[in-house]
């Protein structure tokens, strides 16, 4: 029998205790082992819960519990999240979560931690909710280099920009999504591109080996979008996504988070509502996709309940693959000026607009949109692209970069 502890009996929480009990007789069959839940750590009571006398309030009944093996952190935010996987690890506990927070800022340590005392700290639920996508890069990519990784890695955003694409408004979008509890009452972290920031530097790290900040990485959400910014895309073939983004500039590591203009022969843009989809690009394989639900209760505690499996299967083995980051320093960080891509320009339309345009950007295709005239350069560095746009001398209503 192994035990198992859960921390925090939220929505992902709840669904692994499910998982692990509804499915069961699965796991045993595939591990020869029986899992099952020891003890639950949450503040609140949960009397109408199958799982409710199994909750303490006390973390010291499970950090000195030796018959508890492995210990799943799904308690979201950094603390008390952070100190008690530092403390499990420690204490010779391997650890699992979903808290993409907690990986993001505190990842390299917990890993070098992990290692240290003969256990492990695993993610998977970290990015992309119940889609399999850590493993694989760690495991599967592992004779390849990675290139790039771009990713809708938000649905709530995802879902708003699919309502968008069919003629609601940014605000009537969000409060669909609130309505139907995709969106939190407060939804700065979906919409302002925090969550696919936390995320993407996950990815970052996991494809080039460096845990940036996702507090010093270019974050731009989708409150700015507006319809016009919908139907310019659409004129130049072309979906409206939330994309996290990294690769290398000169030998540094680059993640960002920003809308985009994504091409229909894109396979990220055909991905709807609330689910995701990441897309590697490996010097080998090629491009591999990753598609799946993103969030939820069971897809997302079935990647949690998968780590657990993981860890049950390879106990007592050695060379057990584990990713290993080191914390990003100063020089580590991309110069974001440098970075190079396409990127849609509106203008407003004035006399002359065109003209204007065509002296600066050369003898390019323009859509007009209502009161706006865009164009889509070539790819430019940031640097370059903002020069530009000044030089024009024209009212420059929006610029987004293009996919590819």
């Amino acid at each position: 029998m192994i035990n198992v502890a859960i921390l925090g009996f939220g929505v992902v929480g709840s669904g692994a205790a499910q998982v692990l009990a509804d499915n069961a007789a699965v796991i045993e069959k595939n591990l020869g082992k029986k899992v099952a839940v020891k003890r639950i750590l949450d503040l609140r009571e949960f009397p109408d819960s199958p799982f409710g006398h199994l909750v303490t309030h006390d973390f010291n009944d499970i950090l000195n519990d030796k018959d508890i093996t492995v210990v799943a952190e799904m308690m979201g935010g950094s603390h008390p999240a952070y100190d008690f996987t530092k403390a499990c690890l420690t204490a010779g506990k391997h650890v699992v979560t979903s808290n993409k927070e907690v990986v993001a800022r505190f990842g390299a340590e917990l890993l070098d931690l992990a290692a240290k005392n003969g256990v492990r700290y695993l993610f998977e639920a970290s990015v992309g909710g119940g889609i399999p996508v850590i493993r694989p890069m760690v495991n599967d990519l592992a004779s390849n280099k990675i290139e790039k990784v771009d990713g809708i890695l938000n649905g709530t955003t995802n879902y708003i920009l699919t309502q968008m694409i069919a003629g609601a408004t940014f605000e009537d979008a969000l409060k669909e999504a609130q309505a139907k509890g995709y969106a939190e009452a407060n939804p700065a972290a979906d919409v302002e591109g925090l969550d696919a920031a936390r995320k993407i530097v996950i990815l970052a790290a996991l494809s080039f080996g460096t845990l940036l900040s996702p507090d010093q990485i270019h974050c731009e959400g989708i409150t700015k979008l507006t319809l016009a910014d919908v139907e310019v895309a659409k004129a130049f073939g072309c979906s409206l996504k939330l994309i996290g983004h990294t690769e290398q500039v000169a030998g540094r590591v680059l993640a960002m988070v920003s809308p985009r203009m994504v091409p229909l022969t894109n396979p990220l843009s055909g991905i709807a509502d609330v689910f995701n989809g990441i897309l590697v690009d490996a010097n080998m394989v090629g491009e591999v996709m990753f598609y799946g639900a993103g969030a939820g209760k069971l897809p997302t505690a079935s990647a949690v309940v998968a780590d657990i499996i993981d860890i049950v299967a390879h106990m007592g083995q050695d060379g057990v693959r584990a990713p290993k980051f080191t914390v990003a320093a100063e020089q580590d960080y991309a110069d974001f000026g440098a970075y190079t891509c396409r990127s849609c320009f509106s203008f407003w339309q004035e006399d002359g607009a065109a003209e204007k345009i065509t002296a600066v950007f050369g003898d390019v295709k323009t859509v007009t949109v209502g009161n706006r005239i865009a164009l889509i350069a070539d790819a430019m560095t940031e640097k370059e692209a903002a020069e530009k746009a000044a030089k024009t001398g024209l009212t420059l209503l929006s610029r987004i970069r293009v996919l590819g």
